[in-house]
């Protein structure tokens, strides 16, 4: 690389770093309170829109919210994701199944924010699987990998 070609290199990390900015506490804090997310309604054809947010699975488990009983269960689904829960190990097991559920049901005690999965609860409503499945890969992939559901 020549004089000139360094030049221009360090001229265009400039330009990015001026572009860029730190976020703010404010951003972060507004960010952190989650976002709306379109996951399938109750009735075929229709969605239902919440508000979700990420929590760290680290975290849950740091603090005792994911049991040690299941953190087996927890590694499969998080390295595996929900494609693990077919595997015939968990199929042919009911315990294995119904750990794999109360999982589930712990990642969306994180994940509500509007309404609280206590709200949803509370009000007699039950999630149904693929409603739990789409909060699951919402916590772990976002929104962009959601299927629509429309």
């Amino acid at each position: 690389m020549d004089s000139r070609e360094i030049y221009e290199n360090d001229m265009r990390n400039k330009v990015v770093e001026i572009s860029r900015k730190i976020t703010s506490i404010d951003d972060m804090l507004n960010s952190s309170k989650g976002e709306m997310v379109d996951l399938p309604g109750f009735v075929n054809g229709e969605i239902i829109t919440v508000r979700l947010r990420r929590p760290s699975m680290l975290n849950m488990i740091k603090s005792g919210k994911i049991p040690n009983e299941l953190l087996t269960d927890a590694n499969r689904l998080f390295s595996k994701g929900t494609g693990s829960m077919a595997e015939t190990s968990v199929v042919n097991d009911p315990n294995s199944l119904k750990d794999m559920m109360q999982l589930l049901e712990t990642i969306c005690e994180s994940a509500f924010v509007e309404p609280t999965y206590q709200e949803i609860k509370g009000a007699g409503i039950e999630l149904t699987d693929s409603q739990m499945l789409a909060v699951f890969e919402y916590t772990q992939n976002g929104v962009g990998n959601l299927k629509s559901f429309h």
